[in-house]
């Protein structure tokens, strides 16, 4: 008689279509939240341009959003074993100094 925990969980297909695949550029996060839901805006900034508009956004119940969280750290850590440390320190900062790099000058707000 088999063992319940040897029954395989049916594997998940994801299919990415043509269109989604090429992937959206965004180089500023924009995190905001409620008591039921994260929002996190992706923008593209360009230099020189006065204006940035949201590219994509996606909404999360605050458990997924723990989750995405805990993929992120996992998939920084290995990249960092393969490719060496992302260093955010401002250059020329002192090695205990708390700030980072601010990629566009933006006063830091609550978001």
């Amino acid at each position: 008689m088999a063992n319940e925990n040897d029954k395989k969980a049916p594997q998940l297909q994801i299919e990415v279509k043509p269109e989604i695949a090429t992937g959206t550029y965004s180089n500023l996060a924009v995190v905001t939240h409620s008591q039921s839901e994260f929002v996190l805006d992706f923008v593209s900034m360009l230099p020189g341009m006065p204006k940035a508009e949201v590219a994509s956004r996606v909404i999360l119940v605050p458990e997924h959003a723990k989750r995405l969280l805990f993929a992120l750290q996992d998939n920084l850590q290995k990249y960092e074993a393969q490719f060496g440390s992302i260093d955010l320190k401002m250059p020329n900062a002192k090695s205990d100094d708390p700030n980072t790099i601010n990629p566009f000058n933006i006063k830091k707000g609550d978001a």
